[in-house]
């Protein structure tokens, strides 16, 4: 192994073994179920897409972000007034609530937020085991 490759692998590994571990292999789910204006419902995908996407993924202790669309319920009733969940996926709680009081999301959250209507949201708060 190159010594230039195997730095960079180390520096990895440390970085990696610097983190809480509950940080590390217990990342945080906040899943927000989504009241979109059916009239609206392109907008939000661009808007995702375009603007809280790639705004979201540049933050500290950012895991992964979707945005799903209800296809069926399979077993029991699916969320109703909801054709779309948010699933937003942070190494930490407190790097999620860090993220939410940022400039980025009152930048990147209002386009979102412009496509739903009535009770607009659910969202729920889980920790992945």
């Amino acid at each position: 192994m190159p010594v230039m490759h195997r730095r960079t692998c180390l520096k990895g590994l440390w970085a990696a073994l610097a983190l809480p571990v509950s940080a590390a292999s217990n990342p945080i789910q906040l899943h927000v179920d989504l009241e979109v204006d059916p009239a609206k419902e392109k907008e939000l995908v661009a808007n995702f897409r375009k603007v809280f996407r790639p705004t979201i993924s540049k933050q500290p202790g950012f895991a992964s972000v979707r945005l799903l669309k209800l296809r069926q319920a399979v077993v029991g009733a699916a969320p109703a007034n909801a054709p779309y969940r948010l699933v937003i996926s942070f190494q930490s709680e407190e790097q999620r609530q860090t993220w939410v009081a940022s400039e980025d999301h009152k930048r990147a959250w209002p386009p979102i937020e412009s496509t739903l209507r009535g009770a607009k949201l659910v969202a729920v708060l889980y920790d992945t085991v």
